[in-house]
């Protein structure tokens, strides 16, 4: 399946019907009188969030959308038929700007969240409306309103609470794929991951985190390059980040500086996200080297340096207890502000 996280498309809500001209025919009804009726209101078209879609693959073949239009008023004074709603489906995590202005409508986040995004056009009035003590034929209707259309731009941003990101190579897929039943491409050349991969790793309690496992960022990625770029916001939404490093690498500490300067120039606040910093594949060093290269980047970091072998998994159970502590840390700051922001409401 191919991973698309951005999409264009236009949506044409339904027309309203039009109201019309009537008369009532009937026998014994001498004085007769107008009945026309008013026209259905046009088709709205909403989105949805479906927690079963993972991907706007589907926009890549259906860029156009329009709702059905509303019917026209009938004889004795019936009102048509309104046009049916129509629903886009998309996967949870999805941003909707307005393409011209770039004003974000929505964000689909929890699955069947919706968000209205091109109203139907009013119904006509049919000419019953205009009935009067001094118009008492009146031949008087309204035509029905066109519905809202809207050029849109789709963004989906991965929800997982934990990020995991490093330089190509830093072993980012092997890591997710032991702690989760994710099964990532692994291969020992650059840029092996082309799409975030997903994962849900298991807490002591039973619950699950969503962890993802962010392609290889290099220099330049906030600017266009190298395939970082291109995922960079899906980072965005994390409460954690993991920072990666290959400790057989020759710089260790270069290509530390090399992620946190793209975490810098992306912005979005991922400079100031809270990180773990993990030296992997410890197993190809040396006692001796290890200290000195932990040492360095403990330096480097000012803070204290995991140490850790995705491959054979080697230092994962005190990654995760620092995961589940980080994280229930952020929560209980979330916690907090919510609360504080919610009494200050009340007092002003």
């Amino acid at each position: 399946m191919q991973f698309i996280d951005q999409a264009r498309i236009a949506v044409q809500a339904g027309r309203g019907g039009d109201g019309i001209v009537a008369f009532r025919r009937e026998k014994y009804v001498p004085a007769g009188g107008p009945s026309g009726g008013d026209g259905g209101k046009g088709g709205d078209i909403w989105l949805e969030a479906d927690a079963n879609l993972q991907t706007l693959l589907d926009f890549k073949y259906r860029r156009q959308f329009v709702a059905p239009e509303g019917r026209r008023g009938g004889r004795n004074r019936s009102s048509g038929a309104s046009g049916e709603t129509l629903t886009i489906k998309v996967p949870c995590g999805t941003e909707v700007r307005d393409l011209g202005t770039t004003i974000l409508l929505g964000d689909l986040t929890e699955p069947g969240q919706r968000l209205l995004v091109a109203a139907g056009g009013r119904g006509g009035l049919g000419n019953a409306h205009y009935l009067s003590n001094r118009n008492r034929a009146p031949e008087k209707f309204t035509e029905g309103k066109e519905g809202e259309a809207w050029n849109l731009q789709l963004e989906l941003k991965l929800l997982a609470e934990v990020g995991i990101i490093g330089l190509p190579n830093a072993g980012k897929s092997t890591l997710i794929s032991v702690l989760s039943a994710a099964r990532p491409k692994i291969a020992d050349y650059p840029f092996t991951t082309l799409v975030p991969n997903l994962g849900v790793v298991r807490r002591p309690s039973g619950d699950g985190t969503v962890f993802a496992d962010i392609p290889g960022l290099i220099a330049g990625a906030a600017q266009g390059a190298g395939l970082g770029h291109d995922f960079l916001r899906h980072i965005e939404r994390t409460r954690l980040l993991i920072h990666l490093v290959d400790a057989s690498a020759e710089d260790v500490v270069r290509d530390l500086t090399v992620v946190e300067g793209e975490l810098r120039a992306y912005g979005h606040g991922l400079e100031d996200r809270p990180r773990l910093v993990a030296l992997n594949k410890v197993e190809l060093l040396l006692e001796e080297e290890l200290a000195d290269v932990s040492e360095r980047v403990a330096d480097h970091c000012g803070q204290p340096v995991l140490l850790i072998s995705a491959a054979t998994s080697k230092g994962l159970e005190p990654l995760l207890v620092e995961v589940w502590r980080e994280l229930e840390r952020r929560k209980q700051e979330e916690a907090a502000l919510l609360e504080s922001s919610a009494l200050q409401s009340t007092n002003d």
